[in-house]
């Protein structure tokens, strides 16, 4: 182990930021973080044990304990829950004689549960050692888990139970029409770099990953910082239960969205870039660097690209298992070896990101269009669309649908179209930008997929009328209090609180005063979260009750109260609390009032 250790701190060149790396590989060699290992790596890199231990126990993949030589986890997604998940998961862990978050005897195998795969459209689904098990039943089990009491290696296994399919059903502008690698890099020379950020400007490309925020305009600002030491980075993280399509960009069209994070890279003036890749897509990190090894040898990376005296290459960093990095400033902290814990803003990444210098973050699909943009020019991609949302949306579709996977829509078409093509029938709902976004009706079809009406980073999530709708609620809720970070006291304690005030009323033991304490609970988290996380919570318990009261009602109890008691007088205590601005201090007050 020592000689290991120093083997892994000597190739990192004993930078504490490649910490989530060096643990990766310690990990996948004793399947956790021996304390010895801890002890001998600190001094190494300079950072204290205790560091080295905060951010093994942020991360879901990493651990202080040991695991089995197998590890399985097994996606709690809705959309795996959908598709009989939880029946799967009891016979494997009967198959293996082993217990959901247990290790067996014999050291062999552990199983446990992981919130998302990124294998909505093709579960129940599950992991083994890291890399992607799509489409579990019974005849895969009884394969897994013979393989497993064989102890045979996991590279010996048979390829296809590996195997993940892309499913572009719809491909449109974009996936369509793929360059050619080269294609975007030699426009933006023969036409040149201000001129290609107008270009840009001129398409109207806005953020992909949600907040639509102008792209032209971050690349421009991040520019002319007066730092001349600046960062690309390439945001992979999508860990949003429902949304899979970075994982199929990524396989599919790499080459796109590196030559655009190059393109970047030359108009702001970077050299180093960095795609953080979610800890779930393991099985496209090798493929990834070979594609950049390409590059290199095409001459589209590294020194002197295309001999226009650019230098600017790309390194790969992987996640391990921590939704909150899919916000921007948790992800700066984790590529920098870091708990992935999201900054204060501002300053924002384009002042102060990656090492305090100026950093570009945006999600693979945006890079994917901001390339052919850069070939094709503006005009022909601002021409799709509406007024304040031009080109094209990429969503991940998933559910209770005939055909999910992959489709490209432009901005501007109606929900109702989107789910025909699909073959949604006998429609409960949508769940549009995963659990974080919002639920809408059958009675909503006319709306539209624009950032002015239904922004989304991407997702749908397809629901019958035969599903149990906080069901699906409860499953989303307790996705957050899970993933919560532990920064702030909004978050932490509040989707617990979320949790189990939701729980109570979904098994029946609620009255009317809990679901006002409920709404109160989310207006709480919602309003008082240091980030994203938290103040998105509660979206799929206020879209629902918004839409669904009466579910909410039918599940409540007849409470007769002893005479005297004032219903009213007792809610407003509670509603004052909530308004208070120490709100936070007071959550579990108002939990006991």
């Amino acid at each position: 182990m020592q000689a290991f250790v120093n083997h892994l701190a000597t190739e990192n060149q004993y930078q504490s930021t490649h910490l989530l790396r060096i643990l990766h590989a310690i990990q996948a060699r004793y399947h956790y973080i021996p304390e010895s290992a801890i002890e001998q790596l600190a001094p190494l890199l300079n950072i204290t044990r205790t560091q080295i231990i905060g951010v093994i126990e942020f991360y879901s993949f990493f651990h202080l304990t040991a695991r089995g030589r197998y590890e399985l986890l097994i996606s709690d997604s809705i959309t795996d829950h959908l598709v009989g998940k939880q029946a799967l998961t009891d016979y494997l862990s009967t198959k293996l004689h082993v217990a959901v978050g247990e290790v067996r005897a014999d050291g062999l195998v552990s199983l446990d549960n992981t919130s998302c795969t990124g294998l909505c459209d093709q579960g129940p689904a599950g992991l083994v050692n890291g890399y992607a098990l799509p489409h579990l039943d019974h005849a895969r089990i009884d394969q897994i888990s013979e393989l497993i009491n064989q102890e045979i290696p996991i590279e010996l296994w048979p390829s296809e139970l590996f195997q993940v399919d892309d499913h572009i059903v719809k491909p449109g502008l974009l996936l369509s029409h793929p360059l050619t690698p080269g294609d975007a890099l030699q426009s933006m020379f023969n036409r040149g770099l201000t001129a290609t950020l107008a270009e840009l400007d001129a398409s109207g490309l806005r953020g992909r990953g949600g907040a639509g925020f102008k792209t032209a305009s971050k690349w421009h600002y991040c520019r002319d910082e007066s730092e001349s030491e600046r960062y690309v980075i390439c945001n992979a993280d999508e860990g949003e239960p429902g949304t899979f399509k970075d994982r199929v960009l990524l396989n599919s069209y790499a080459q796109q969205v590196f030559e655009g994070m190059t393109v970047c890279a030359a108009i702001i003036g970077a050299q180093q870039g960095f795609l953080y890749l979610r800890g779930e897509y393991l099985f496209l990190y090798e493929k990834l660097q070979q594609i950049l090894a390409e590059r290199r040898q095409l001459g589209l990376l590294g020194n002197n690209i295309l001999n226009s005296d650019i230098h600017f290459d790309i390194d790969i960093c992987l996640g391990a298992g921590a939704y909150i990095c899919g916000e921007e400033s948790a992800l700066i902290e984790s590529l920098e070896g870091k708990m992935g814990i999201p900054r204060n803003r501002p300053p924002y990444p384009v002042t102060q990101g990656y090492l305090g210098k100026p950093t570009v973050v945006n999600n693979v699909e945006t890079f994917l269009a901001a390339a052919a943009i850069a070939h094709l020019g503006g005009q022909w991609f601002a021409t799709i669309g509406t007024e304040k949302s031009k080109g094209t949306k990429i969503l991940s579709i998933s559910g209770d649908c005939a055909r999910p996977g992959i489709y490209e829509y432009a901005f501007g078409t109606s929900i109702e179209t989107i789910l025909s093509d699909c073959g949604a029938e006998e429609l409960l709902g949508v769940q549009i930008g995963g659990p974080s976004g919002l639920f809408i009706s059958e009675q909503e079809l006319q709306r539209k997929l624009a950032f002015e009406d239904l922004a989304t980073g991407g997702s749908f999530i397809i629901f019958n009328k035969h599903r149990n709708l906080l069901e699906i609620v409860n499953n989303f809720t307790r996705f957050f209090a899970h993933e919560s970070c532990g920064f702030c006291t909004p978050c932490r304690v509040g989707t617990s609180l979320l949790k189990n005030q939701l729980a109570k009323i979904v098994e029946g033991h609620g009255s009317a005063g809990d679901v006002v304490a409920l709404e109160e609970l989310c207006a709480l988290v919602k309003n008082y979260s240091h980030c994203g996380l938290g103040q998105t919570a509660a979206n799929p318990i206020m879209s629902t009750l918004a839409r669904f009261p009466e579910l909410y009602q039918s599940r409540l109890k007849n409470i007769s109260y002893e005479p005297g008691f004032d219903l009213d007088a007792a809610l407003e205590t509670a509603r004052q609390l909530a308004n208070r601005n120490d709100a936070a201090a007071h959550l579990t007050q108002v939990e006991q009032d």
